[in-house]
């Protein structure tokens, strides 16, 4: 049987034996070469420049190091490429699916989650495509006992280029800049990602971190400014006074002195000069200006990145907790969207290709099980617990499938330990029908009549139809037992004397009505019940 990839294609699987990049050796030769040194505006309006053209790795290369100087760019970039690792995941099987895909659905999440141990590893690295525009995983697939079992290779950006169109990406054949070729990447060798949604258009262009560059630059000027500053700023002035006459000799003696006291506070000078320490008379407030551009680089990375700033700051707002809750919310629209995206990502490029080398029979990509992320927040548990028997009493049909989903608690399966399940109730005893008499079988018997009658006053119907006519017919017979009851109680001093007074009272109540009114009810739900046979079959 063939086995064809996610696009309709036989796939060959002697080349799934060895990682494509083993037969591209020029690659790893490639230098980690860095872009900061000497890094100007005009130099980095060169660097996008190229990158639109086509030629990536000078671009890729200066992203690498941005996140590697700049500390706060680093941390909001690892919020958002971490945070779908912190989401569960499933492995849903198509609509209508027949039972083999289920089995084939089961089969794959249960791969994945027991037999791929770096898979979270996968998640991480492939969300750089959000700050770069690309990713890829370079997958080598071994035989384990019958099974093909992928091994993750993360593979860096400066490895790949741009095809002709600018909007896909393959295999450098050749050393970067010295006439490499474009090699197209093997179907089911690779799970590729790319941040289309984050920014359509071409490949160079769609990474978040060329946005974050000019930010980037500024806050770099400023800080050196600042350090410029501060060694002015920072420092007493020391003045040295030499006497008059004083000849070239003595001058220098004097500033070595100056520079000497400036350096370890240890000096010699001549007999005669003086030295004076002086503070800095201006404000020196022109630094905080420095710092405004930092903190406006700053500001503007956290938006570019993760839409808000509040989760990398400890400021009030002002504004109340209304800000914070939107800006959470902002936060959430990108998760979600990443969420989906890189979900179709590994439909297509791990779930399908595990599908079809290990189970086969999946038809095509559309029948695929479908990777997805628990995007789903539990609803409040108190509010659903007082509002949905509410909802059921006044007729609505809520099916218990939608509460667990909303509550986020998972069904039982089978006969599996459920939390908090009330035991089956144990068989009543027997009860005489006849008329209590005395003695310990007595107290037996009317106990347990006189918890029928209390019970019948609260317990809930079944269906009108049923109990309306045990309702109208038991009603006053009830209704005079309880009477009874309930003043042998309030007059009782206790339980005992309750006791003796309800069985002295018994043999006055009657029960006739009452009996022929349950014989009547009994034939009814037996006769109602054997139509609700009828109807199912």
């Amino acid at each position: 049987m063939t086995t064809l990839d996610q696009h309709g294609q036989p796939v060959n699987l002697a080349d799934l034996a060895e990682p494509q990049t083993a037969r591209t050796a020029s690659i790893r030769r490639h230098l980690v070469d860095s872009q900061i040194a000497g890094l100007t505006p005009e130099r980095a309006a060169a660097v996008l420049r190229n990158a639109d053209a086509g030629y990536l790795a000078d671009q890729t290369r200066l992203f690498d190091d941005m996140l590697d100087r700049d500390a706060h760019l680093r941390a909001e970039f690892e919020k958002r490429t971490g945070a779908l690792g912190t989401l569960d995941w499933r492995i849903a099987p198509p609509v209508d699916a027949s039972a083999r895909e289920k089995k084939t659905a089961a089969y794959v999440e249960d791969l994945i989650k027991n037999a791929l141990d770096d898979f979270e590893d996968v998640i991480l690295h492939l969300m750089e495509a959000v700050g770069y525009g690309f990713s890829a995983v370079e997958l080598e697939w071994t035989r384990l006992g019958g099974e093909w079992i992928p091994k993750f290779h993360p593979r860096p950006q400066t490895w790949f280029v741009p095809d002709e169109t600018r909007t896909t990406f393959g295999l450098a054949g050749g050393l970067y800049g010295e006439g490499g070729s474009f090699e197209p990447l093997i179907p089911m060798g690779w799970i590729q990602h790319v941040a289309r949604k984050v920014k359509t258009g071409y490949l160079g262009r769609a990474g978040l971190l060329r946005g974050a560059l000019w930010p980037f630059m500024y806050k770099a000027f400023s800080i050196g400014d600042f350090a410029e500053f501060l060694e002015i700023y920072g420092l007493p002035i020391i003045v040295g006074k030499y006497m008059p006459g004083a000849n070239e000799a003595e001058k220098a003696s004097l500033m070595a002195a100056v520079s000497a006291l400036g350096r370890d506070a240890r000096a010699i000078m001549p007999d005669g000069m003086a030295l004076e320490i002086q503070s800095v008379t201006g404000s020196g407030s022109g630094g905080s200006r420095h710092l405004d551009m930092v903190d406006w680089a700053d500001r503007s990375q956290s938006k570019l990145i993760l839409g808000q700033v509040l989760s990398a700051e400890a400021r009030s707002t002002g504004l109340g907790s209304g800000v914070a809750d939107f800006q959470a919310e902002v936060r959430r629209d990108i998760l979600q969207s990443d969420a989906r995206q890189l979900a179709a990502t590994l439909t297509r490029d791990l779930v399908y290709p595990l599908a079809a080398l290990n189970r086969g029979g999946v038809e095509n990509l559309r029948r695929c099980p479908r990777f997805e992320f628990d995007l789903g927040e539990a609803e409040d548990l108190k509010l659903f617990s007082e509002a949905l028997p509410a909802l059921a009493a006044g007729g609505a049909k809520i099916p218990v499938s939608w509460v667990h989903e909303k509550l986020r608690i998972p069904e039982a399966a089978g006969d599996e330990p459920v939390f908090g399940a009330v035991p089956e109730p144990e068989a009543m005893p027997d009860v005489d029908p006849s008329p209590p008499g005395r003695g310990q079988g007595e107290g037996r018997g009317a106990a347990a009549l006189a918890a029928l009658a209390i019970k019948a006053e609260s317990a809930p119907t079944l269906d009108e139809r049923l109990t309306g006519r045990l309702d109208t017919a038991a009603a006053p017979e009830v209704a005079a037992w309880l009477d009874t009851v309930r003043a042998m109680l309030d007059t009782s001093d206790s339980l005992e004397e309750f006791r003796q007074r309800l069985f002295t009272a018994w043999p006055e109540l009657d029960r006739g009505q009452l009996v022929e009114a349950m014989t009547e009810a009994l034939a009814a739900a037996h006769l109602w019940g054997m139509s609700d046979v009828d109807d199912e079959t």
